[in-house]
């Protein structure tokens, strides 16, 4: 994933020409290192991600939605002081650097026009966000690196901002032919192309310079001999006038899912590489962190969640597997009684304190003798009466542990439900929904302090069928619960995996005949979409009507019992979830 220094000068091409002259409307901060401005032109409103993550970091316009908090961070609230009703002059970057200066005309607290800059360095785990007054003194920075974490450049309130030190390598845009062949002449001995050239050149990383090599002779490890230094010269002159653009914003797939990104094609990869071109940098960036960023972002928040009911569900099936043992040793009770008729018609030959029975089995077909061992302890009227006894302790206990049992795998099928909803859920919201059900049922304590702020629950997803028909998709039990017993018509269509774990699907029929086949395989490949078997092929889904739909007494969120159905068996489709779902 390289996001280089010509990769950014792409970009930034891209930037100025939608942000220059736009206003800043808006300032939020969705994720600890993520900024958002809502930029307001004449003819569009547009987002404009700046992201200083240490793993995503980039500089983009993005169409993707962002859940942000109730209480918005200090530095989001710093920003909207600063930049909010000011407008983008110039957008600067420093030759062959990972850095974009944005510079903006606002005003002061007296309405006095002032500059301001916002400089976002994009250098992995020392990627920042630093906001500059016009004078070049920090305001302030999402990262602030003391002496004790830099020795070489500070980074802090009320110190002046200075760029950061350039490498000691050639600006590989402004190399020509003669200089190459220079480079090349004074090595001593073997070179590897895409080593050699990491060594010499910036804004150069290692999938580029493989790439290169690639270009040249076919291999990524290409090892020219010196007599063709000037046949690569003149190779490489011609690949480095290309740095300068045009660009093609490319995207590499690999047995179709995306694997890395460029400014331009990449080819050493052959048949096992796919590339994929995009309208804008931006597009391209939206479709290859969009989905696993936020994927990141919602392991990162519902971990507790997932560890908790980890362990409600495997400490549930552990007890689950002591209690089927212990029932299973009831269903030999009848032998219990049986021994304690033996004992009972034999008490005339037991004394107090003998150890061991030996009598005629008369419910043995051959009348053979066993030995039945006594308590030396109990009388002999009390040992007979110590079988009925445990016959009917064996005869309790299955009803009981019958019942626990039934609860036990409720519990363990609720615990498999929330687990498979906290897999997919999409943001914060989600998690929240799955939070205030768990406490609900008891499972997780309340948060003390102070009051918390009622949060709007989320709504189902929304799809549309290429029949013209909504479909709703519920995100989690209490949702499922609202949608299928509250908010769907007894005449809608209710669709379910069967006996997996998964969404439930509402296709609204109101004011509408009955959905056609397609409609319904379309709803059915939902169901099995979002649900356990997501990765499955011929997966059964229960189709009928709402009407039929129950929810049994003391049931869990989200378990319902139905009848009157047909099974429809489909194949889960992303493509199709994706291009059917109602932005």
């Amino acid at each position: 994933m390289p996001f280089d220094a010509v990769f950014l000068t792409a970009v930034a091409q891209e930037l100025r020409q939608g942000a220059q002259g736009a206003k800043v409307d808006k300032v939020y901060q969705p994720a600890r290192d993520q900024v958002i401005l809502q930029l307001r032109t004449r003819d569009a409103n547009r987002k404009l991600l700046l992201s200083a993550s240490s793993n995503t970091p980039r500089a983009q316009f993005t169409e993707e939605p962002f859940e942000n908090p109730a209480q918005p961070p200090m530095f989001c609230m710093l920003l909207r002081k600063h930049l909010v009703g000011g407008r983008i002059a110039e957008i600067r970057q420093p030759p062959m650097e990972r850095l974009l200066d944005f510079v903006l005309d606002c005003t002061d607290e007296m309405g006095e026009p002032v500059q301001k800059r916002l400089i976002i360095e994009i250098m992995g785990r020392n990627s920042n966000l630093i906001l500059c007054g016009g004078d070049g003194r920090i305001i302030d920075c999402l990262r602030r690196v003391d002496f004790e974490m830099s020795e070489k450049r500070q980074v802090l309130p009320g110190l002046f901002y200075q760029y950061p030190p350039t490498q000691e390598k050639r600006n590989p845009a402004e190399t020509d032919r003669d200089t190459i062949l220079a480079l090349l002449r004074r090595e001593a001995g073997d070179i590897q192309l895409d080593k050699w050239l990491q060594t010499h050149f910036a804004a150069l990383p290692p999938v580029i310079c493989r790439e290169l090599s690639y270009g040249y002779c076919g291999d990524t490890e290409c090892r020219p001999t010196e007599t063709e230094y000037e046949a690569l010269a003149d190779n490489l002159a011609q690949q480095f006038a290309k740095l300068n653009g045009p660009y093609t914003p490319t995207l590499l797939l690999r047995e179709g899912s995306p694997k890395d990104y460029s400014y331009r094609a990449l080819e050493q990869y052959g048949a096992l590489g796919e590339n994929e071109t995009f309208p804008t940098f931006s597009a391209l960036l939206d479709r290859f962190y969009a989905s696993r960023e936020r994927g990141e972002q919602v392991r990162q928040k519902s971990q507790a969640i997932h560890k908790t009911l980890t362990n409600l569900r495997d400490r549930t099936a552990r007890k689950l597997e002591i209690q089927r043992k212990e029932l299973a040793a009831t269903y030999d009770r009848e032998r219990l009684r049986q021994l304690g008729d033996i004992v009972t018609a034999n008490l005339h030959a037991i004394t107090r304190g003998q150890p061991r029975l030996t009598a005629v089995d008369f419910y043995d077909p051959d009348m053979k003798e066993i030995d039945i061992p006594l308590s030396p302890t109990l009388s002999p009227q009390q040992n007979a009466a110590k079988f009925y006894k445990d016959y009917t302790k064996a005869k309790n206990a299955e009803k009981m542990l019958t019942g626990l049992i039934e609860k036990g795998e409720q519990e363990h099928a609720y615990f498999c439900s929330v687990l498979d909803a906290l897999s997919r859920a999409e943001g914060e919201k989600d998690i929240a929904d799955i939070r205030a059900e768990l406490t609900d049922g008891g499972y997780l304590k309340r948060s003390g302090g102070k009051k918390q702020m009622k949060q709007q629950p989320s709504k189902p997803m929304v799809f549309q069928s290429d029949e013209g028909y909504t479909i709703y998709v519920g995100r989690n039990n209490r949702q499922n619960d609202q949608l299928t017993l509250k908010t769907a018509e007894k005449y809608d269509l209710w669709l379910h995996t069967q006996k997996i774990h998964g969404s439930h699907v509402i296709i609204d029929c109101t004011g509408k005949e009955k959905p056609g086949d397609l409609t319904v395989t379309q709803a059915a490949q939902l169901a099995a979409y979002y649900s356990q078997a997501r990765e499955g092929h011929n997966v059964p889904v229960d189709v009928t009507a709402v009407r039929n739909v129950k929810k049994p007494a003391g049931g869990k969120p989200g378990m319902v019992i139905y009848d009157h159905y047909n099974t429809v068996y489909v194949t889960p489709d992303a493509a199709l979830a994706d291009r059917l779902r109602v932005k």
